[in-house]
């Protein structure tokens, strides 16, 4: 479907998918590299540090790391609030830690990036923010407080004040910097994440519809001769049995069952095979069956087919594939949603090409969105106009996202266009000058009559359960 509840695949929990024995991890290797980066200090370079304190403050994320594996079970997810204040306490230690030794004259200062980027990734925006600012303010003060880096002679360790500056004003801008981008590609990652598994869903969706389709269709077809048979037999004994009302009563009985049986078949499927022969259909049913679901929502949808260029008269069977039906489906149904009053569906094929065209006389797609149509959980803010028009529509663009994604798996090339500017008075005639949609595969990859799937079907095969 076109519309989505953005709210399911918004990414909202995604700072519980972090398990804390992965913050655990990092939180070892960081205290070993500060535990290294002090040791080295003292030992090779004789600087004179605040070792208690040093200790202290590398000691209590030791505590807090024993804590929280003794405590919690291993498999342990953190909630939103939970990662902030154990991503808040790392940014505050090792705060405390470049205050014991140097503030921003100890180039180990850039490790105050390490925090803001693990927010960015995996939490809101409004804890990722108060990292970020925290992390800000926190540099600053380090910029003029501070103890100072000592010799072993007593002298001080430092650089010019310029570079001071330099250093501060480069941690905030990589922390702003850092911040943005992380979290914009972990967004990107994520809306393509969501957006193939509601695919996948939607795939999964019209694959059981296929198939019980063929259920139905297959069971109607292997049942009908016997019934059939049952149904003339019946007959004949009817009107033999004419002096034996009661033997005759039972007769009717076998035949309305067999009737009913014909009905039932005709109306529900159950447990039975796969008829092959739903595998493949011809070009314009195939079409007719994708747009079955929106004939009937007040617009008016014309269809039409036809050979191209020196294409041979004869219309094409092809396969009948789920994300064929419902990437085409997808596309007639964004037509339907937008267009005024009509909405054209063009079948063509050649000796090389099969492509089916979607037009409308629509408003067409707005210019400043062709570069990102067919990305998921496109926003754009509506006009005050066309709420007043379609004030049930909250598009996200993951419709035209999962059409695309099926059809171009099937081995289609899409193309999107309008028939006329989207601002110029459109026409009260049945002008196709909205937007327009081409789909055109290879041939070969969905012609059920060449190459391989040219194949015989032989008889059907169980369905798998």
């Amino acid at each position: 479907m076109t519309n989505s509840n953005p709210s399911i695949l918004s990414g909202q929990t995604r700072s519980n998918w972090i398990r804390l024995r992965t913050l655990i991890f990092l939180r070892w290797v960081a205290i070993a590299g500060q535990l290294t980066a002090i040791t080295v200090a003292q030992q090779l370079y004789n600087l004179q540090l605040e070792l208690g304190l040093c200790y202290l403050a590398v000691g209590v994320s030791v505590i807090g790391n024993l804590i929280a594996i003794f405590v919690f079970p291993e498999n342990k997810r953190l909630s939103e609030s939970e990662n902030f204040l154990m991503v808040l306490f790392d940014l505050l230690q090792l705060s405390f830690l470049l205050y014991l030794t140097g503030g921003l004259h100890n180039p180990f200062a850039l490790l105050l990036l390490g925090p803001v980027t693990i927010s960015a990734t995996v939490m809101r925006l409004g804890s990722t923010l108060l990292i970020g600012s925290t992390a800000i303010v926190l540099v600053t003060l380090l910029a003029g407080y501070h103890l100072p880096l000592r010799t072993e002679q007593g002298f001080v360790l430092r650089i010019p004040d310029i570079f001071v500056f330099g250093n501060w004003l480069a941690i905030v801008i990589a922390t702003a910097f850092m911040g943005a981008y992380s979290r914009r590609v972990s967004s990107e990652i994520h809306s393509m994440s969501d957006a193939l598994a509601a695919t996948q869903m939607a795939l999964a969706r019209e694959q059981k519809l296929t198939d019980l389709g063929g259920v139905v269709a297959a069971a109607a077809h292997e049942m009908g001769t016997p019934l059939a048979t049952i149904k003339l037999a019946s007959s004949e004994l009817i009107e033999e049995l004419e002096r034996f009302p009661e033997l005759q009563d039972d007769a009717r009985l076998i035949r309305d069952q067999a009737d009913r049986c014909r009905d039932i078949l005709r109306d529900m499927g159950q447990a039975g095979k796969d008829d092959l022969h739903l595998r493949r259909a011809p070009l314009s049913t195939v079409v007719n069956e994708a747009a079955a679901p929106h004939m009937n929502r007040g617009k008016t949808i014309h269809f039409e087919e036809g050979p191209g260029s020196g294409g041979r008269l004869q219309q094409p069977t092809i396969l009948r594939k789920p994300e064929v039906i419902h990437g085409l489906r997808n596309l007639i149904q964004n037509a339907v949603d937008f267009a005024r009053a009509n909405i054209w569906v063009e079948a063509m094929w050649t000796d090389d090409i099969i492509s089916v065209r979607i037009l409308d006389d629509g408003r067409g797609f707005p210019p400043h969105l062709f570069g990102r149509i067919g990305d998921p959980f496109v926003r754009r803010r509506k006009s005050e106009g066309e709420r007043r028009q379609r004030p049930e529509y909250e598009g996200m663009g993951l419709g035209l996202f999962i059409a695309k994604t099926l059809l171009e798996r099937s081995g289609a090339e899409l193309n999107f266009a309008n028939g006329s500017d989207p601002y110029q008075n459109l026409s009260p005639d049945k002008e196709r000058r909205g937007a327009i949609v081409e789909v055109v595969w290879p041939r070969e990859k969905i012609d059920a009559m060449t190459g391989e799937n040219s194949e015989p079907l032989g008889s059907n095969r169980p369905i798998e359960v």
